[in-house]
């Protein structure tokens, strides 16, 4: 962010998060954006692994956290009241996945109703990301071919395979596998148990190493 925000994480017990959380919530903009640029990253994967492939190149991911940045800064007394309700950058995140949501239905329309568009979660529908944005990923990771035309065969068989998936064993999929997050913030984020949250993940995974499994090359690393 800027350079008051990156002097504050420096000085001694100053990046305690609670004490940054009172300071920010008192109306220290330091403070927050300390709190916000701790969790730039994580929210800048969301936004690449679920922004519309259809607003490629007119939406830029930065300019999505910009709006979630002076969204969430407005809704943190929100946040403040019940701290212990969700992990704060899970609330960053679930701030995140509101804006594009409505970036999405401003630019889209009734489009982003589509299949595929969006999951409907126990907190509001949200941003799912695509089996064209999740074969890229695996692809990405997983491939060496440098032919088109192999590569664009993999693509297909892993989107088919992806949107074969029950759609929260998918979403438990991509949060866990590819947002990095535990079982038990998969769980919270999704409104399950810890034990449903893992197995569901766990037979996804299953389901999807056996579609792997199945390709040449393409079964490295799982």
């Amino acid at each position: 962010m800027s350079e008051p925000s990156s002097a504050l994480l420096k000085s001694p017990g100053s990046a305690d998060p609670d004490v940054l959380l009172s300071r920010a919530v008192g109306g220290d903009e330091a403070a927050f954006a300390a709190m916000f640029d701790a969790q730039r990253d994580r929210l800048r994967r969301l936004v690449r692994l679920r922004l519309d492939r259809r607003l490629s190149g007119r939406v830029d991911s930065d300019d999505v956290l910009q709006d979630a940045y002076l969204e969430a800064r407005k809704r943190l007394p929100e946040f403040a009241r019940d701290p212990q309700a969700m992990p704060f950058h899970l609330w960053l995140r679930l701030v995140t996945g509101q804006k594009l949501t409505d970036l999405h239905r401003f630019h889209l329309g009734a489009k982003a109703r589509d299949a595929g568009m969006e999951v409907s979660l126990h907190r509001g529908a949200f941003p799912q990301a695509s089996s064209v944005s999740l074969a890229a990923q695996l692809l990405g990771k997983m491939t060496s071919a440098s032919r088109a035309a192999i590569r664009a065969e993999h693509k297909l068989i892993l989107q088919e395979a992806l949107n074969g998936m029950d759609p929260i064993d998918r979403e438990v999929l991509t949060l866990r596998h590819f947002e990095l997050l535990s079982n038990e913030e998969t769980a919270l984020v999704l409104g399950l148990t810890n034990k449903a949250a893992s197995n569901r993940y766990i037979r996804a995974l299953k389901r999807l190493k056996e579609i792997l499994t199945s390709i040449p090359g393409m079964n490295e690393g799982w």
